[in-house]
């Protein structure tokens, strides 16, 4: 009887997978990998994301997350490549990010001040510096699918005002799970829009 019951719930198991909704040994939920095709947006089409290319780890999903902090705040953990929203009764949504190479690291508590869809960019001067090519988008380049910020960008400010940190999109969606950003915090689009609508003006944001 013993065997028949493990039998069982590894058929279960089996089935559940194939559904494209499963859990693994941390309570990780997994989000439909039909999330990530392609869509029209605001009149702007978003490519869908060969998902199947990206270490599962870095696909959206529910988690259990032991923390102090409220939900709606946003905990960034740049070291694992993960970004938490904090959802409340032990439980945060996860996404996998892109974070700033070397040099152009930032840490702190910070806030969300303003939110964009489909932003326009304007790289700062010290970029324009290093990159003479972007010398062209000095008064800034228009939104669209492959404007450097994707489509959502949430503006983190701090004491200081203005952070020049950003929770963005990209349409750079093999650069997930590295780092090779100017600082900023990138996400795949359509994880962006999904995380745009459950942070609000005013969340905490904690990057660690």
């Amino acid at each position: 009887m013993q065997i028949k019951s493990l039998l069982i719930a590894a058929g279960l198991a089996l089935a559940t997978a194939l559904a494209g909704c499963s859990t693994d040994g941390v309570g990780s939920s997994f989000t439909s990998v039909a999330s990530y095709n392609a869509r029209t947006d605001a009149g702007y089409r978003v490519p869908a994301i060969p998902i199947t290319k990206v270490p599962s780890k870095y696909r959206r999903q529910e988690v259990r997350l032991d923390t102090k902090e409220k939900p709606g705040t946003i905990i960034v953990d740049t070291q694992d490549k993960f970004l938490y929203f904090v959802m409340g009764g032990g439980k945060a949504m996860r996404y996998g990010i892109g974070v700033g190479k070397q040099g152009f690291e930032w840490k702190g508590t910070a806030h969300i001040a303003m939110k964009r869809e489909w932003p326009v960019w304007t790289p700062p001067p010290a970029m324009i510096k290093r990159r003479p090519d972007l010398a062209k988008w000095s008064g800034g380049m228009p939104g669209g699918p492959q404007n450097a910020l994707g489509a959502r960008a949430m503006y983190l400010y701090n004491k200081g005002g203005d952070s020049g940190y950003r929770l963005h999109g990209t349409p750079e969606w093999w650069s997930i799970g590295k780092a090779m950003s100017s600082g900023c915090i990138r996400m795949m689009n359509q994880d962006v829009i999904d995380l745009y609508n459950r942070a609000s003006v005013g969340a905490k944001v904690i990057v660690e």
